[in-house]
């Protein structure tokens, strides 16, 4: 079995080009009007006739239709959520798989409905894709999702399509479902992209770490393995998963050691959150809100958001997200603004990155996954390491039954059934 934990996690409209691009198509439907949009590709401008579309400096007012791109190959990530109170998620489960087949879209991801709404991340083509998404914003109810778009150069990152109800849309020890998600006075307030990054030069400009008084606490929710390849300047995290093992109910000690809000004043500081795409950040926030704490505000399209906005500006890193790609750079997000720093390795003041067994100081910002079938742990290591440990995460899983191949560079494993009747050891052969 699996220990992979996935998530969700970006809104992007490729082009005709072999290398597309992200542009982010906000909310709000408007009347019929039709706009010419011009894009810069490294090949020449690509026109892309947009109905009902309005462009306003980065802000696109979308958005009833979002047109694929001229490439029937191109293949895109999508990623979107809404809390909505949904009465028979039942029915909106068999209404959406209906949708899907009755129009034979090819679509691979995870989309879990329930009485609190939606949370999907698939891939498909182009067209397909985002054929989903323009039926879906026909309703009402979703006509106002922020939807994230990313591309994926080698066809599907998700091996299959999980389209069903699920009690907690988000994974979270003892579930979501009484938490008052639908009520926006208890999660945290949205803040824009450029609003975020105005926040973070006005905190980045006193000590985090060392000023007990401080009015701002930036809050990394993200697991442990995302925040390892990127994160903001001068985050901070728990010690603890926000979401497997919270710091509420520990005992004091370890909430003083894991928790950077232990001993936040809970009416004066402003908590700033953020995580890849939003969601958790809302759940988070509402579990804050209800232990007392007043000032919560949150990275509005969580950090791919940012990056597609904004660039890489007070950012570090790669970004995890949540599909086979597992890591990114800003530049896919927002190509204008690649700059030497985020092409070239860590180092200075800003390794951060480090091999999970030696500690040494990784420069290939993407995870591998244990070699040991029954592990699947993942991890950064560097390339002595992945040598001398045919590719596992401790020196106990390299004598375990069941060893997959060791992958060079940065290569994925398929999924496990792949190599459950291979002969791995020459020796022995994995049981099912």
């Amino acid at each position: 079995m699996s220990i992979m934990r996935w998530c969700s996690s970006s809104e992007v409209i490729s082009g005709s080009a072999s290398h597309p691009y992200p542009f982010a198509f906000p909310p709000n439907p408007i009347a019929n009007t039709t706009t010419v949009l011009q894009f810069p590709f490294r090949k020449p401008l690509f026109r892309f006739n947009l109905s009902s579309l309005s462009l306003t400096h980065r802000k696109l007012l979308p958005a009833a239709q979002i047109r694929p791109s001229n490439s029937s190959d191109d293949f895109l990530v999508v990623n979107f959520y809404h809390f909505v109170f949904l009465k028979d998620p039942q029915a909106e489960v068999s209404k959406h798989r209906s949708f899907l087949d009755a129009g034979g879209l090819d679509i691979n991801g995870r989309v879990y409905l329930n009485e609190q709404g939606i949370n999907a991340q698939y891939s498909g083509p182009s067209k397909d894709a985002l054929a989903y998404v323009n039926w879906l914003r026909e309703d009402n109810r979703f006509s106002d999702i922020l939807v994230q778009i990313s591309p994926s150069q080698n066809g599907h990152t998700f091996p299959a399509l999980k389209l069903r109800y699920k009690p907690s849309l988000v994974q979270f020890e003892g579930g979501i479902s009484h938490l008052p998600l639908l009520d926006p006075s208890m999660r945290a307030i949205p803040l824009s992209p450029s609003e975020w990054r105005d926040r973070l030069k006005a905190i980045n400009k006193t000590d985090l770490t060392s000023n007990p008084k401080r009015n701002y606490i930036l809050l990394d929710v993200r697991n442990g393995y995302e925040w390892d390849i990127g994160h903001f300047h001068g985050a901070q995290r728990p010690n603890v998963d926000c979401f497997r093992s919270t710091s509420f109910g520990l005992s004091q000690e370890e909430i003083i050691a894991s928790d950077p809000l232990s001993n936040a004043d809970k009416e004066k500081t402003d908590i700033l959150m953020y995580c890849t795409g939003g969601i958790r950040c809302d759940v988070y926030s509402t579990i804050l809100r209800q232990q007392g704490f007043q000032n919560l505000y949150t990275l509005k399209g969580g950090v791919s958001n940012y990056l597609k906005n904004e660039g890489p500006a007070e950012w570090i890193g790669n970004l995890f997200v949540f599909d086979s790609r597992l890591s990114l750079p800003p530049s896919v997000y927002c190509p204008q603004a690649a700059t030497e720093a985020e092409l070239a390795p860590v180092s200075g003041d800003d390794v951060f990155a480090k091999c999970y067994l030696c500690s040494s100081e990784v420069s290939e910002l993407r995870h591998r996954n244990c070699a040991n079938l029954d592990c699947n742990l993942l991890f950064l290591c560097c390339r002595k390491c992945v040598k001398d440990l045919r590719g596992c995460c401790c020196l106990t899983c390299t004598t375990a039954p069941r060893l997959r191949p060791v992958l060079n560079g940065m290569q994925r494993y398929k999924k496990w059934h792949i190599y459950r009747d291979m002969d791995l050891q020459g020796k022995m052969k994995i049981l099912t």
